[in-house]
């Protein structure tokens, strides 16, 4: 026991020994200078911390290391995702370019178009009322399908059809040639294989689908469903002769077999420009390969307000495309797109540029009161209605067309409707059974005003008078297609008294009676006078043309 004690002793000795010795060692030092205690007073406290806290710092580095080479992968992955991704964007494009990119003119003149004198290529204009103005050549018109030097298996389309078109005579020579054209041209002209025709020569040209560049090659956008669908019928039986695919894009159906076919591979897409667009940025459409692209009835287009979209989606195609514009009118809004996206383009105009009506359609404008219109609808039909005739009816309003459908079943017509409210499914068919006359009567919205192609309609009613004058004018055009003849009844009451000016312009124009009832709606402006200060300030000015530069000396 004593021992320990005395052991213990010693031991607190020796501390207190070391404790002096450590003071007189550091007071010197602080006399001399202040940084070395302090360097070494925390070179002591790191080296405590160290020692203390080695583990946990160990962890916490090795922790810290593992977040900074996560994150320096995921950057890793994120910059080769990109790198991929502006790989494969445009492959379907780099698939076609080769060394001199795609080829686009295909056209040569046949002897026979060559032989053709000035003299004689200004009478077929003249017979055509056609006006040819913009590019830098002139194209004759081929006036026969035996002139068109393509080749004959892609011939054999026109093979139901006697003559071209006016507007297929001059538009396939410029089409051909790998121009932008604008053809501006009524409804039922024949538009759709003047764009479809060249379309297919176009795509025979191009290498065949792969895994990789799937399509499509052709691109179509319709204003509504309805014209897609009667397109797609015009680009399907095209595909049957040449071995092509396509498919029709259009909203209010599911996506599902719609993806399927471009996943599989097409050559021609024809779409409204909605459902296009949900299928592009969901990834499901590539248009990198799109060398051929058409806006038909691109009036109407604007009119629905598909301008973004139209910009949107041609922003996803090649820049070197193609670009043919398809329209019944000439107004600013179009020429202005036109500017947008076609490059020095030639325009083909028939008849006249303005808003005009088809001269083999005789136009009744019956004047009545609002409440008079029911009890006057059913005199018409009792005189104008046989047995097996079609009569398309126009309403302004889904709920009107559906309530005028109700109307006249409960009079024992056989009548079919197509409107907003409808499925796809109801409207595909009750146009098929107006089409082939199981249904003689349709009541119709204005979405079949524009571009359907329903064969020998007899008769066009108007039982209430569209919201423009341009609308009245697609209406009535659903009747004397194909080089026949038809008629068009109107209701007009003094609801519509602000249209009265410009539908007496129309009616004038055609040579057409104006009933007497119209001037009873008030002063009419029904033409644009030229101001002897201002001049012409209202005039139409062609956005196409470039400008005059002048210089002063």
């Amino acid at each position: 026991m004593e021992e320990e004690q005395e052991a213990e002793a010693e031991v607190e000795t020796k501390k207190k020994k070391k404790k002096n010795s450590n003071k007189e060692e550091s007071a010197p030092a602080e006399d001399d200078t202040q940084d070395v205690p302090k360097k070494k007073k925390k070179k002591k406290k790191q080296a405590a911390e160290e020692e203390v806290d080695e583990q946990p710092k160990k962890a916490k580095k090795k922790k810290k290391q593992e977040v900074e080479e996560a994150d320096d992968s995921d950057e890793f992955l994120e910059i080769d995702c990109l790198a991929d991704k502006e790989k494969n964007k445009g492959e379907g494009a780099k698939a076609i370019e080769g060394d001199g990119g795609f080829r686009k003119n295909f056209y040569k003149e046949h002897p026979k178009v060559t032989a053709m004198t000035d003299a004689e290529v200004e009478a077929h204009r003249k017979e055509w009322t056609m006006a040819v103005a913009g590019g830098s050549a002139d194209f004759k018109p081929v006036p026969e399908f035996e002139w068109l030097d393509i080749d004959q298996n892609i011939m054999k389309i026109t093979k139901k059809f006697q003559k071209p078109t006016a507007i297929q005579a001059q538009c396939w020579p410029v089409c051909l040639a790998g121009r932008d054209c604008i053809g501006v041209a009524e409804t039922g002209s024949g538009k759709s294989l003047g764009f479809l025709l060249p379309a297919v020569v176009h795509i025979m040209d191009q290498p065949p689908l792969t895994q990789k560049a799937n399509g499509p090659i052709a691109l179509v956008i319709a204003p509504t469903r309805e014209l897609a669908l009667q397109t797609m019928e015009v680009a399907e039986e095209c595909g049957r002769l040449c071995n092509l695919k396509q498919v029709c894009i259009f909203g209010g159906v599911p996506k599902g077999p719609q993806e399927t076919a471009l996943w599989k591979g097409v050559h021609t897409v024809v779409a409204t420009p909605g459902r296009l667009k949900d299928l592009i940025n969901q990834g499901s459409c590539n248009l990198d390969r799109i060398t051929y692209a058409v806006l038909d009835e691109a009036d109407r287009m604007l009119d629905q307000g598909f301008a973004p979209e139209i910009r949107y989606i041609l922003g996803c195609t090649r820049k070197d495309r193609q670009t043919l514009m398809f329209t019944a009118t000439w107004p600013m809004s179009v020429q202005q797109l036109a500017m947008e996206f076609l490059n020095d383009p030639v325009r083909v105009t028939i008849g006249s540029a303005n808003l005009t009506t088809n001269a083999r359609i005789k136009q009744t404008i019956l004047v009545c009161a609002p409440r008079e219109k029911e009890w006057k609808l059913q005199d018409l039909l009792k005189n104008i209605h046989k047995k097996n005739n079609k009569i398309l009816l126009f309403a302004l309003y889904k709920k009107e067309a559906a309530r005028l459908e109700q109307t006249l079943q409960r009079r024992g017509y056989t009548v079919g409707s197509i409107h907003g409210d409808k499925s796809q499914v109801d409207r595909n068919k009750a146009l098929e059974d107006f089409k082939n006359g199981t249904v003689p009567l349709l009541v119709a919205t204005d979405v079949a005003a524009r571009g359907l192609d329903i064969p020998n309609v007899e008769y066009v009613v108007n039982v209430t008078f569209p919201l423009t004058i341009e609308d009245y004018v697609h209406r009535i055009g659903r009747t004397g297609r194909g080089g026949k003849s038809g008629e068009a009844y109107t209701f007009f009451t003094e609801d519509e008294k602000p249209l009265a000016g410009a539908l007496v312009n129309i009616l004038q124009d055609a040579k057409q009676e104006v009933p007497e009832g119209m001037y009873s709606f008030g002063p009419l402006v029904t033409k644009k006078k030229e101001s002897s200060l201002y001049g012409a300030h209202f005039k139409d000015v062609d956005m196409t043309k470039k400008g005059t530069k002048i210089t002063f000396g």
